[in-house]
């Protein structure tokens, strides 16, 4: 059990009272008692309130990440077997598990700490110094409730290399933990075949949270001449094929990228009537539209342009910019699919940026629907940055 007592100043904590799971560091009155970083403390109100417990680290402007509201509890084996059980509970309630987000931070109440399954590989995500300690006793732990449900995992790899672990005083690390296996693991989501290469892909290796949004834009596109862009390892571009498009075109401007999704391509038997291109979307979308050409679905799922507040403004400019030229290559009565995966450029922000893209190209919007992440990833009420993906379906109509 921690000994150290952290307190924090009068009128701080609101988001924790809320129910988030951070508390920084201008919110802290004292520290009272020895400890560690990334050890266990308990967090008091001001008034000596208890607040709950969980793990300091003074190399980060985010002191505290609480792991429970009960200071009496123990995080110990029980604990952790029970926070893992709930989030696999949760999976098998809400989602096809045969590859998905396991574990999500501060959704699932282990902050700092990413887990996915591919098929019969976990991915594993560790990003704060307190649950760094646990990493390798929570996979167990997930081994063996996975295990009670008849589900076998052959290895398990390591994608701790993003740069926010710098932020903690951590280094980036990647890896096996436990035995080596192919890294270029086979899966199948909606239907969808692709390879995912869990050591050299982005983040852990695939885009888990687009789901269900890849199966609303597969839904849509039967007959379509389909555009992706930022097509990745061709996701989007994927669904439309086997969702009967006519043609689809995906682009992306990584070559390794655009050669996984060329691959995965293949392996569907779409091959045919998919292509995809290695360029760059900005410069890309404007030779199209100068060559006249007009897509019945112009799908957009870009990076995140922004990581920080400091660069909203300069994103806002991002995401107007791709969201007018996709707008001018969609037929009139055509769709538009758009979507952020920053939770810096929030909901209303995104959607009035689109809203001013509209207006630039002279199109009106239909809004068909608007969705989030896909429920693996869990969006907790106070914890902002467990919301950050906002995905719109437009029908695209010209001003007439």
């Amino acid at each position: 059990m921690g000994t150290a007592i952290v307190t924090l100043k009068k009128g701080e904590g609101r988001t924790l009272k809320a129910g988030g799971a951070w508390i920084f560091d201008n919110e802290i009155d004292t520290i009272m008692g020895n400890y560690e970083n990334g050890g266990d403390v308990i967090v008091r109100d001001f008034d000596g309130y208890p607040m709950g417990r969980g793990f300091i680290n003074n190399a980060s402007k985010i002191r505290v990440r609480m792991m429970t509201r009960n200071v009496a509890q123990a995080i110990d084996e029980d604990f952790l077997r029970m926070r893992v059980k709930n989030a696999w509970e949760y999976r098998k309630k809400v989602i096809d598990t045969e590859s998905c987000r396991v574990i999500f931070g501060e959704a699932d109440f282990l902050p700092g700490l990413v887990v996915d399954k591919f098929s019969d590989v976990l991915v594993v995500q560790s990003l704060a110094l307190g649950i760094d300690k646990y990493k390798i006793q929570i996979i167990d732990l997930l081994k063996e409730v996975m295990a009670e449900d008849g589900i076998s995992i052959r290895g398990v790899y390591e994608r701790s290399d993003a740069k926010v672990r710098q932020q903690e005083g951590m280094e980036r690390v990647k890896g096996f933990i436990g035995e080596a296996f192919d890294t270029k693991v086979p899966i199948t989501e909606n239907g969808v075949k692709y390879m995912v290469d869990v050591k050299d892909g982005q983040k852990t290796g695939f885009f888990l949270d687009q789901k269900e949004n890849r199966k609303a834009v597969g839904r849509l596109s039967r007959g379509f001449e389909v555009l992706d862009c930022f097509t990745h390892t061709g996701s989007f571009a994927l669904n439309a094929a086997l969702g009967g498009a006519a043609h689809v075109t995906g682009v992306d401007a990584s070559e390794l990228a655009v050669d996984q999704a060329r691959e995965n391509a293949v392996l569907n038997g779409v091959d045919s009537f998919v292509d995809f291109v290695c360029a760059d979307v900005f410069g890309y979308l404007p030779a199209l539209e100068k060559e006249g050409k007009k897509f019945d679905l112009v799908v957009l799922d870009p990076p995140a342009f922004t990581k920080s507040r400091n660069s909203i403004k300069n994103a806002v400019k991002g995401y107007r910019e791709i969201n007018i030229r996709g707008l001018k290559l969609v037929k009139d009565g055509g769709y538009l699919a758009t979507c952020s995966c920053s939770h810096f450029m929030d909901y209303e922000r995104f959607t009035e940026t689109i809203q001013q893209a509209a207006r630039s190209a002279h199109k009106r919007l239909r809004q068909v629907e608007f969705r989030t992440q896909a429920p693996d990833h869990p969006i907790l009420w106070a914890a902002d940055e467990s919301y950050y993906l906002k995905f719109y379906i437009f029908q695209v109509c010209d001003e007439k």
